[in-house]
């Protein structure tokens, strides 16, 4: 309808402009071409002029809106300004949806890798940057086996059969990593790394566990059968069978103490974190483990193991006897006689506080100090089985000390001794009370007296 009536208007001008002419000339046909011709000039200029704003808008960055005209143009230019929003909208939808499928696969443990159908690297995210050593920008393009020349995996890549992981070591430093390559698209492939070295470690250790408890209840079952055979084959004396009756005794000691250490072993890994309100008096817990202590050295060493701390510690009472036990009857073990056992308490600078047992023993070599706290990790196996160790000692120490939110340092070198230290955070030390003190030394004294 614009345009019909924009036609007509034309017309109408045109009619004007050849009567005029014809009104001064004379001439009806030169009136009438005159009239006709500036007619559809009108209409060719005004169509021009608007053409030529789209086209101009068009031409630019369409960050205006297209021009309002009536008619054909203005409709022409609405329907494109819509188009192009519209296809704006969906082109940043899909920028975004493009960022947050990147941003998910850059927050994944595992390392994402793209390679075109020429195996150069499209996109990495970070832990696969890592993973490979790469650098996730100034690397992209490159050729994956340019960078990643390890033959395991250039082979893996290139023989096109990935129906079972690779295994391969990480390439910026120690560690092991479980390869996997996915086909997509027109032969591009998705490579994918996963840090198996924990899984691994984990695997190992549980491969060692099972190996030691065998071989700790075998020996002494071995003893145990070939006694029991003894008595049933061979006519003993009363010396005799009383002498291997001992032995026997001994060896079931063993094992009961292997599979108690095994059981307290289970029960620090499976429950929950000990609250931080349950206080237990240092004083009265190091009475005992001295009183046990003293009767393990039978006055074979000079033991100092009292001091008066006044302190308190929050936690379980049984884990932290444990604890101390532990480390006091292993430092009078493998201290040699006339040797000195010291155990000393000091609050630091921070609120918290350390217990220390220290002692004269052998000491332990540097290279060994890492594994110490492994699961029947010894330093001199047949000697611990001599001294009844079962290997866990100090497994069960490290434990507890993490559950109590506190750490085990040691310290020792061949021919000074060593020095185990049990460092407690601030949150879990205070002062004791006075009628906590009165209570603890009567409880400590009626122990001692006991024994």
């Amino acid at each position: 309808m614009p345009r019909l009536l924009l036609a007509i208007g034309a017309a109408f001008v045109g009619f004007i402009v050849g009567a005029a002419v014809h009104s001064a000339t004379g001439f009806e046909a030169l009136g009438l071409g005159l009239g006709v011709t500036s007619g559809v000039a009108l209409l060719l200029v005004v169509d021009a002029v608007r053409g030529h704003r789209l086209l101009n808008w068009l031409r630019g960055n369409q960050q205006d809106n297209a021009p309002r005209d009536t008619g054909l143009w203005g409709e022409l230019g609405y329907r494109v300004e819509r188009a192009m929003r519209d296809r704006d909208r969906a082109l940043a939808r899909g920028r975004l949806e493009l960022e947050q499928f990147l941003s998910a696969i850059e927050a994944s443990p595992n390392g994402v890798l793209m390679l075109d159908a020429q195996e150069h690297i499209l996109w990495c995210n970070r832990v696969a940057a890592d993973h490979f050593a790469l650098d996730p920008q100034r690397d992209l393009q490159q050729r994956i086996t340019n960078l990643v020349r390890a033959p395991a995996f250039v082979a893996y890549l290139q023989a096109g059969r990935y129906g079972e992981p690779l295994v391969l070591g990480n390439g910026r430093g120690p560690g092991t990593l479980s390869i996997t390559v996915r086909e997509y698209g027109e032969g591009m492939r998705l490579v994918l790394s996963l840090d198996v070295t924990e899984r691994m470690r984990n695997d190992a250790m549980r491969r060692d566990f099972v190996a030691n408890v065998s071989h700790e209840i075998r020996t002494p079952l071995t003893v145990l059968s070939g006694f029991i055979e003894t008595l049933h084959t061979l006519p003993l004396t009363a010396v005799e069978r009383d002498r291997v009756l001992v032995l026997m005794t001994q060896q079931t000691q063993r094992m009961q103490t292997l599979v108690a250490d095994l059981l307290t072993l289970a029960q620090l890994e499976g429950s929950p974190r000990p609250a931080s309100d349950r206080w237990v008096g240092l004083d009265g817990l190091l009475m005992r483990v001295a009183a046990d202590a003293e009767a393990l050295s039978a006055g074979r060493h000079v033991l100092r193991l009292r001091p008066e701390t006044h302190a308190e510690l929050a936690g379980i009472e049984s884990e932290l006897l444990s604890a101390v036990a532990n480390l006091v009857t292993n430092a009078v073990r493998y201290t040699p006689d006339g040797g000195e056992v010291d155990v000393a308490w000091r609050l630091l600078e921070d609120g918290s506080g350390e217990l220390t047992v220290i002692d004269t023993g052998l000491g332990i070599a540097r290279e060994h100090i890492p594994r110490l706290t492994e699961r029947f990790y010894r330093v001199d196996g047949s000697r611990s089985r001599e001294t009844g160790g079962t290997g866990l000692g100090l497994s069960i120490v490290k434990h507890v000390m993490q559950r109590h939110g506190g750490e085990l340092l040691i310290q020792s070198e061949v021919g000074k001794g060593s020095r185990f230290r049990l460092v407690f955070p601030a949150a879990r030390v205070r002062q004791a009370s006075d009628s906590a003190l009165g209570d603890e030394a009567a409880f400590g004294g009626a122990a001692l007296s006991s024994h």
